[in-house]
């Protein structure tokens, strides 16, 4: 939570009551997963994670986006999968200290990254479409109630995303919850709902939530293409979306955990039977 003293003005325009305004933040720090943040992101649905990478690290990976992206500015809202297979400033964040202890403490020791999207949002261009995390083929809602956690996605912010207008996400804050859905005619609007929470988060920033959350980007006023870089964990038995199946080439350079995460297995039925490969954690 942060407590911002700046004078607020009320709708008449005078000035606020003299109580100091709360901007709620689910805020966490980089690491191992606190009880009390276990508790935010139950209620909110995410999570916050600032200064995870730093300015070295953002610019290391901020190139290999605009590489996988064919180095050319953006024509409209794309995502590409699978980068971690060629660069490794982006394989480097697949297993990051900062993050993968919290996917740990929510799913347990056998999860998969499902899939990896590095998104480009174009300059000064809108992509509104506000939705829940899932599968097109059988709606998660499907399962039971409330949405299970199925797809634990990690959003490394790329570029500056600290003030509005940056092609910011925007969520919903406890929809993953709700048994209602978001009505359909407010979906293509940008400002759909009286409590949406527009994330303002610095580059290097983290954003760590569940699929049922309701969410949507901002419109960007920026000259330039906004980046982010996605990692989906599920459950191992889980379909990946971004690849059949991972580099050979990749597999055979790259750790052993992080060989582990991307679920290439030797018996197609490993991880529903016995035989399940352990993650090997640091711990």
């Amino acid at each position: 939570m942060m407590m911002d003293d700046t004078p607020k003005t009320a709708p008449n325009g005078a000035a606020a009551d003299a109580q100091p305004h709360l901007d709620l933040m689910p805020l966490a720090l980089p690491g191992p997963m606190t009880e009390m943040e276990r508790f935010i992101f139950e209620c909110f649905g995410y999570l916050i994670i600032p200064d995870v990478l730093s300015a070295a690290e953002c610019d290391e990976a901020l190139e290999a986006a605009k590489r996988l992206h064919g180095n050319k500015p953006a024509e409209k809202f794309r995502q590409v999968g699978k980068g971690f297979e060629t660069e490794p400033a982006i394989e480097r964040l697949m297993d990051h200290p900062a993050v993968l202890p919290k996917v740990r403490a929510l799913y347990g020791d056998r999860f998969v990254l499902q899939a990896a999207w590095c998104t480009v949002m174009p300059a000064n261009s809108t992509h509104t479409s506000w939705h829940q995390d899932g599968s097109g083929a059988f709606d998660f809602k499907q399962l039971g109630y409330p949405v299970p956690l199925l797809q634990l996605r990690a959003s490394f912010n790329l570029t500056d995303q600290s003030e509005e207008g940056m092609g910011n996400m925007a969520m919903i804050p406890g929809s993953h919850r709700s048994p209602a859905p978001l009505p359909k005619e407010v979906r293509r609007e940008a400002y759909a709902c009286p409590i949406q929470h527009i994330i303002r988060a610095q580059r290097g920033s983290v954003l760590l939530f569940h699929n049922g959350v309701w969410h949507c980007p901002m419109p960007s006023q920026l000259d330039y293409d906004r980046y982010n870089m996605h990692f989906i964990y599920s459950p191992p038995w889980l379909r990946r979306s971004d690849r059949e199946v991972t580099d050979p080439a990749f597999l055979a350079r790259t750790t052993p955990r992080r060989r582990a995460l991307v679920g290439d297995y030797e018996r197609p039925d490993a991880p529903f039977g016995g035989g399940f490969p352990e993650i090997p954690f640091d711990d």
